[in-house]
Formats: C-alpha cells, structure tokens, sequence
C-alpha cells in the first residue's frame, strides 16, 4: 500500500484536492444551470426512448436498437455525472462501497459512448457494402449481443480495479471516503491502465468509424442504384465523425483541468470557476447534444420526438417510414 495515491507525485491530480466552496448566490446559479440542464435533456432522451417505443419497427431495426440504447446510456451517464457533482460541492463523504458503484456506472456509460457510434458505423458499413447480407448479419439478437460486448468492454477496466481492491483489502469497502476516481486508485499502474483503456478504445472506434466513412464514400460512388440509400448512409457516418469529436473533448476533461490548475496558480477560487466550466462546457455539454444531433435529423424519430415533445396535441399520429 505504500504506493497510495503514488500518482499526485508526476501528475497534477487535482482531483486529490478538496476546494471548499461558499454556498453564496453565484454557486447556487452553477448548480441550477447544471442540474437544469442535466434534467432538460434527460428529458428529452425520454421522449426520444418513448417516441422509439411506440412503433414495433423501432425494436426489430438494429440502427434504432443501438440509437435507444445510446440515448438510454447518456441519461444514466448524466443524471450520475450530476449526483456526484452535488456530492463534491457538499464535500460528501461516502463508504467506498458506494463510490465504486457510482464511478463504475460513470465509467462505463463514459465508454460506451464512443463504442456505441462504432457499432452504429459497422450497421451501416454492413447495409450499403453488403446489403445482401445485412438482414442475416444486423439482426435483433446480434445487436443485442453487441451491446453486451460494448458493456463488457467499458466495464473491463473497472472491474479489474474491484477485484484488485478486494485481494489486497477487502476492508476498503467500508471505509469513508471523499468519492472521485482517483481515490480509488491504491496503485500508480490503475491510472496508467485507466488512460491506457481509453487511449485504445478511443483510437480503435476512430479507425472503424473513419474506415466505415472512406468505405461508405467508395461504395456510393460505384452504386448504379439505391444511392439515395447510400448518400444518407454517408451523411449518418459523418454524423459519426461530429459525435465522436464531441467524445473526444470529454476523453480531454482530465488532462484540460491539470491545465487549468497550472494557469490558475495558487489562486484556487479562479481554479474552481475554471474548473466548474470545463465540466459544463466540456464533460456535460457534448453529452447532452450527442443524442440531439442523430436524433433530430432522423426524419423517421423527428416527426414522434415532435408530437410527444407537444403533448400529444395534434389528431393525426405521424406514421413513420424506415429505409
């Protein structure tokens, strides 16, 4: 154990230090503006999920499949990311128990994020280079098995680091702790792990989804017929490129924040008004218009988001149209 914490010793970690903050009417406006803006979107992804249940062809087609589930991940992802935003305000202090569960959700619905669009990017691959094929390779019980897969991945990290805890001590379990990432950390090589995993799932779902685009772009090129099938393909996988460069500022936070600490110095309360907009901006933001940009543009998922979205009012139910 003697390596504790050994991290702080090379990197900045921030995380480690406790800034106390005044509940004046300054933190009282950031904290609304990020549990409003948590709650407004969690919202809207349950429009989105119920706009997706109400049509039986939404649940046998796999783009929806993985859209739903995308949606599903980034409402748990945000509604914890505030919870233990509120903690770290409070200065909470929780068993370790508890903080496992909360960062391994955290984690894993981090992950999947990127992972997702992958999966996303390889349907579409497969539905215009080999259309033949598609329906026997994109079936519902192969999605769902893919999902299983992008869980285990995003959880495999994490999981190593429980196991670990419960070899060395068992009894960390039940001790109180201050709940971020780094305080369960117990050895210098967990945080090289971590950044090791996200170093590779990041550049792995960049080389599928570049690679799925070029594809994509050849294929349309060659294509005598169904082209308007392939154009809107191409323009979903470019969606993929956005989003997965929205992932890409939230795979930055860490490294942005020891930044941010070395521009503030010593004066910590501009570290935390700093530090209080790269979660906003940086972590919370990319998370809440992810689902919005695949969403909205999807004429199928529009038409429902947008008579759900106003209650329902209008007589005529939209039918809906999946090519």
């Amino acid at each position: 154990m003697a390596e504790i914490n050994s991290t702080n010793d090379k990197q900045l970690f921030t995380y480690e230090q406790v800034y106390k903050v005044d509940f004046d009417a300054a933190t009282g406006s950031k904290i609304a503006v990020v549990v409003l803006m948590s709650v407004f979107f969690v919202y809207i992804n349950g429009i989105m999920l119920f706009a997706l249940r109400s049509k039986p062809i939404f649940h046998e087609t796999p783009r929806y499949i993985l859209f739903a589930h995308m949606l599903f991940n980034d409402s748990v992802l945000l509604m914890v990311t505030t919870v233990m935003y509120a903690m770290s305000l409070a200065l909470l202090h929780v068993a370790k128990g508890i903080c496992w569960l909360l960062v391994l959700i955290s984690t894993c619905t981090f992950q999947n994020a990127p992972l997702t669009l992958a999966v996303m990017s390889l349907e579409r691959y497969v539905a215009i280079c080999y259309p033949l094929r598609h329906s026997t390779i994109a079936t519902q019980k192969s999605t769902a098995i893919a999902i299983g897969i992008l869980w285990f991945l995003s959880s495999l990290n994490f999981v190593i680091d429980i196991i670990y805890e419960f070899i060395t001590d068992p009894n960390q379990l039940v001790k109180i702790t201050f709940c971020t990432r780094e305080k369960l950390f117990v050895a210098k090589w967990q945080a090289d792990k971590a950044q090791g995993f996200e170093i590779l799932y990041f550049l792995s779902v960049t080389v599928i989804i570049i690679f799925t685009y070029i594809s994509i772009m050849v294929a349309a090129r060659s294509l005598s017929s169904n082209k308007d099938s392939a154009k809107k393909a191409h323009k979903t996988v470019l969606l993929h490129l956005i989003q997965l460069g929205l992932c890409l500022t939230s795979f930055l936070y860490g490294t942005i924040e020891r930044m941010l600490y070395m521009i503030s110095g010593s004066s910590s309360s501009l570290f935390i008004h700093l530090r209080y907009l790269n979660f906003l901006i940086v972590l919370i933001l990319p998370r809440c218009l992810s689902p919005l940009i695949y969403g909205l543009r999807d004429d199928a998922v529009r038409h429902l988001f947008k008579y759900y979205f106003c209650y329902a009012t209008s007589k005529v139910k939209p039918a809906v149209n999946v090519l």
